[in-house]
């Protein structure tokens, strides 16, 4: 039973769980087989702050592109298995750190137990995946439905007939698009287990609703201390998963990493044109990682105390604006086409101030 923190286990070089902080992971859509695609999505993942990638093994052609992909990347990487045990031992030959697997589809328990050894041989982590989507047919006649008790009673199975073979680098997940049902899933998982827990809401959608369900789901289990490892799953560019995964954490107060932008929503009060200068900022700021605060608000309420606030903040007014730099005022400019070109030099002489 979970006793404020879950036990640490260790993918790679990366501690999960134990009080570590939480880690983002994303999955590649790339055809693994393309090595070059795969490697070349790797790397945008890992510009993002992607720590953990899983690459999708459907047969012995991918299971062998692993090989090149896992001498040509950083970034620990978990293998996901279905249906064929052998495909589970070949990834785990070519040097993945981590499978996810479900037992119940892996093959004859002769055979799951084969990919278990193998895993403890080769020191990789099991993630015990369960979803809505595939429980098992006993649990679904017993329970009558997909429900989060039924989750947690496949999960706890599966856990058994992972440690049954003397093993114990185990995560765990048990995800549901339904973001309820997820959180209830979770929060009785972790009341019965102390292994470290991979959180996501499965099939949440498009980037905007996806992301939405994403962070009410995860924010309220992250927020209660539930969650080790988390994936935002979306239907959308991986990348946008792991900037997504940041902003969750960030908002929680649990990891931070680059610049954080605070913008106005706008009103009837807005005299210049905050969606331009916004823009302008987050594309000036894609792929930074100095720790900036930027604040670009739009009117005389609420626009300096928050510009005060910031490293670099600007508070509009009629057809100019207010530039603040820690707390102080150095600019004021008239003009919208100045007011741009002067936030952007400040902007870039404070980014000038961080190492590269």
């Amino acid at each position: 039973m979970r006793t404020g923190k879950s036990r640490a286990i260790h993918l790679g070089g990366l501690v999960i769980g134990g009080g570590a902080p939480v880690v983002v992971q994303s999955m590649t859509n790339t055809d693994t087989r393309d090595v070059s695609a795969t490697l070349a999505q790797l790397a945008r993942l890992e510009e993002c702050g992607c720590e953990t990638v899983r690459l999708a093994i459907p047969d012995e052609a991918a299971a062998k592109a692993v090989v090149a992909i896992r001498e040509r990347t950083k970034l620990p990487l978990i293998a996901d298995i279905h249906f064929d045990y052998r495909l589970a031992l070949a990834a785990l030959e070519a040097g993945v750190e981590g499978l996810r697997i479900n037992p119940g589809n892996i093959g004859k328990k002769t055979q799951f137990y084969q990919v278990v050894d193998a895993a403890k041989a080769h020191k990789a982590v099991i993630r015990v995946g369960v979803n809505g989507g595939s429980l098992e047919k006993s649990l679904l006649r017993k329970y009558g439905r997909t429900c989060p008790e039924a989750l947690v009673q496949s999960a706890l199975n599966q856990i058994h007939l992972v440690e049954s073979r003397g093993f114990d680098q185990i995560k765990v997940s048990i995800k549901s698009s339904s973001v309820p049902a997820t959180i209830t899933a979770y929060r009785l998982l972790s009341s019965v287990c102390d292994y470290p827990l991979h959180i996501g809401v499965t099939e949440a959608g498009g980037l905007l609703r996806g992301a939405v369900k994403s962070a009410v789901g995860l924010g309220i289990l992250l927020h209660e201390s539930i969650g080790d490892t988390l994936r935002v799953s979306l239907t959308a560019d991986p990348a946008q998963e792991v900037v997504a995964a940041w902003e969750i954490l960030r908002a929680l107060g649990l990891r931070a990493r680059g610049p954080e932008i605070i913008s106005c929503p706008t009103c009837g009060r807005t005299e210049i044109d905050i969606f331009a200068l916004t823009r302008a900022v987050e594309e000036h700021l894609t792929g930074s990682m100095a720790p900036v605060k930027v604040a670009i608000m739009g009117c005389v309420v609420n626009g300096p105390g928050e510009a005060r606030e910031a490293d670099l903040g600007l508070a509009g007014g009629r057809d100019k604006g207010i530039i603040f730099r820690k707390g102080e005022i150095i600019r004021s400019v008239k003009g919208r086409e100045a007011l741009l070109s002067a936030f952007m030099e400040e902007l870039q002489a404070l980014l000038a101030t961080f190492p590269e």
